[in-house]
């Protein structure tokens, strides 16, 4: 399993865990677009960090659902994320 979460598994994650539909390719292009332009609302964004925390079986840092931007998010829980999970 990749270490690193990528674009294309956030857009996944928002799909199943939000309900919103953004194509990895437009998720790249806008990873400084606000969540909330994207249709995440911080109970979409609990929902991708608890999917996250399964997946990993590890928590995801503190911060994660505040993030504001897919590129910060996806900053934050990589650094997070332990080395070969």
């Amino acid at each position: 399993m990749n270490d690193r979460i990528t674009v294309e598994e956030l857009s996944e994650l928002m799909k199943n865990a939000a309900g919103v539909t953004v194509a990895p390719e437009e998720l790249q292009q806008r990873a400084d677009s606000g969540f909330d332009a994207l249709g995440i609302d911080s109970l979409g964004l609990l929902g991708i960090v608890g999917e996250l925390e399964n997946r990993y079986g590890a928590p995801m840092p503190p911060d994660a659902e505040r993030c504001k931007t897919p590129r910060q998010f996806l900053d934050l829980v990589n650094s997070a994320l332990p080395a070969g999970a």
